[in-house]
């Protein structure tokens, strides 16, 4: 097949980590794939035989979305693209428009529990949609298209495995991800306050908005020489590898890939009791509330003060690249066919 997707930029995060891993398994299967994006540094990555498109496609302005529509409905027709496919909300919005003007299926996937408000009208009127999880399309329910799937997130098999530590050295935590007030990480610092007299270290791996206000609070807490911001980071597996416990504090997800990652390498994780995590792990027991300091106290002290081992998810739970992209290489399969029979 010939696919077309659209997303706004290609830096770091777990929407452009998906079409990175998503375009490349897809080019391996034999389909020829177009990114079409503002670009960033992750296009570097693509498979070399994935084809690069930039438009302003990132920008929230309906002159410059109509603009990319009609660039994009030009190269559809021209290279006979089978289906378009959109990442987020503005190239939902493209992509509807890209289809009323070339006549090909267009389809969204749901990367996240969005706000149910105009910026989703689009997702009606697509042809399919793919949620990353239960929890998102359970959540979306009434904005989506009556062909909707649940394709969940899937992870390169990375060789990186964790094996538990023997060295006498100070517990390793590990952080990764985003620095946004969603992700919780303020939460996961004030709890870790409370036990900075234990021997433990964090070390952060991630960027953005938040990390000058996070690097002030470490610092206002106390926690110098404890707390470490290392920005982002391509060799992820390796730090999980070797930590000894992820902190996963999010307050909300679509279904998270960094979580997938580490329950992929197999590092125990001490994770918030949010509704795509208790999906994925099948278990609540051992998740804390999120955004609940107190409990979040109550946790780090059973593996710092009682020795407690802190717990570790059954790595089949997660799928892996290959299988993704062949369920979603299926369902794009039967959007282009189901739109070629009808104007049939």
């Amino acid at each position: 097949m010939n696919i077309l997707m659209i997303l706004p930029e290609f830096e770091e995060g777990g929407v452009e980590r998906h079409v990175l891993w998503l375009s490349t398994e897809l080019s391996i299967l034999g389909h020829t794939v177009w990114v079409v994006t503002a670009g960033g540094r992750l296009e570097e990555k693509l498979h070399p035989e994935a084809r690069v498109v930039h438009l302003p496609v990132h920008r929230k302005n309906p002159f410059t979305a109509l603009f990319s529509a009609l660039r994009i409905a030009a190269l559809a027709r021209r290279e006979e693209i089978d289906v378009i496919h959109a990442h987020s909300r503005v190239p939902a919005w493209i992509a509807w428009w890209a289809s009323l003007f070339s006549g090909k299926p267009w389809i969204v996937t749901a990367h996240d529990r969005y706000r149910k408000n105009a910026a989703i009208r689009p997702f009606l009127k697509a042809d399919g949609a793919i949620c990353v999880s239960e929890a998102v399309r359970s959540h979306l329910e009434g904005s989506l298209p009556a062909r909707t799937v649940v394709i969940r997130n899937g992870i390169p098999d990375k060789p990186a495995r964790w094996q538990k530590r023997e060295d006498p050295g100070p517990f390793r935590f590990l952080f990764v991800g985003r620095l946004t007030r969603r992700k919780g990480l303020h939460v996961a610092l004030s709890a870790l306050s409370s036990v900075k007299g234990n021997p433990w270290v964090l070390d952060i791996l991630g960027d953005g908005p938040q990390r000058e206000e996070l690097e002030a609070m470490a610092v206002n807490l106390g926690l110098e020489g404890k707390v470490f911001f290392h920005g982002f980071r391509d060799d992820v597996e390796s730090w999980m590898a070797s930590s000894d416990c992820l902190l996963f504090p999010s307050l909300d997800e679509g279904m998270p890939l960094v979580l997938m990652q580490a329950v992929r390498v197999g590092i125990p994780v001490l994770a918030s009791a949010i509704d795509p995590v208790i999906e994925l792990t099948g278990k609540s027991e051992s998740l804390l509330p999120p955004g609940d300091e107190d409990a979040w106290v109550c946790g780090l002290s059973r593996i710092l003060q009682e020795g407690k081992d802190p717990p570790r998810f059954d790595p089949s739970m997660v799928p892996l690249a290959r299988q993704m992209a062949e369920q979603t290489g299926c369902f794009l399969k039967r959007m282009a066919v189901g739109k070629n029979a009808g104007k049939a």
